[in-house]
Parts: structure tokens; C-alpha cells; sequence
């Protein structure tokens, strides 16, 4: 026997079944707002805020005499460097303080790996 259908009976009206949507494709208008970012970081402003920080360390780190002074200089310009940071990525560009950040970071490494370097081959702790 044959199934009623649209096709077989006119008079049949065929309701489609409703259908719970998987979330894989939208199926209409978000039901929340999305916002954008209001400063995004770029890989430009990531490339300029290193770069000015790198060049912050190094002029900082040229006015050391010794080891010591050195790093010291490194720290206190990379405190500097860091409040800059905080700052930016707040109430500015978060690409050039998150670029700020990394080499500060790394500039403070380096000055690290020195002094452990100094300290292990001599014996005598150099910051004093």
C-alpha cells in the first residue's frame, strides 16, 4: 500500500518537521551581540613596539661601564619599559605594549644568562 504524500494527495498538507539546528552553520542572527576589538593587535604594532624597546635597552645598557652597572641600567630601563606597557596595552595599542613586553623581557634574559655566565666562571657574584 502505497503512502499519502503531497505527490499521491492533493488534499494532504505536508508540515515540515521542526528541525533543532547542530550550531555548525548559523541559522540566523546571533542571539548575543559580538563586539569587536577596539585596539587589535597587529603584527606590525607587535614589530614596532619591540623595536622601540630594544633600542630603549640598548641605549640604557650603553651607559653601564661594567657588568654591573650594565645590568642595572637594564633593569630599571626595563621597569620603565614595563609600566609603558601595562599602560598601553589598557588604554592604548595592546599590539606595541605586547611587543614592549617580549623584548624587555628578553633584554632582562640576556642580562641574566650575563651575570650567571660571570658568576659560574669566576665564582664571585658580580651586582656587588
Amino acid at each position: 500500500m502505497a503512502r499519502p504524500g503531497p505527490d499521491r494527495d492533493p488534499g494532504f498538507a505536508a508540515h515540515p518537521l521542526p528541525r533543532t539546528p547542530s550550531g555548525l552553520f548559523p541559522a540566523g542572527p546571533p542571539t548575543r551581540p559580538t563586539y569587536r576589538e577596539p585596539h587589535p593587535v597587529t603584527g606590525g604594532g607587535v614589530a614596532a613596539g619591540g623595536g622601540m624597546a630594544a633600542a630603549w635597552l640598548l641605549l640604557f645598557g650603553l651607559l653601564g661601564t661594567d657588568l654591573a652597572t650594565y645590568v642595572w641600567w637594564t633593569v630599571f630601563a626595563g621597569l620603565l619599559a614595563w609600566a609603558t606597557a601595562l599602560v598601553l596595552v589598557r588604554y592604548g595599542d595592546r599590539g606595541v605594549g605586547t611587543g614592549v613586553a617580549i623584548v624587555t623581557a628578553g633584554g632582562w634574559s640576556i642580562a641574566a644568562a650575563v651575570v650567571a655566565v660571570r658568576w659560574a666562571g669566576t665564582g664571585d657574584w658580580p651586582l656587588w
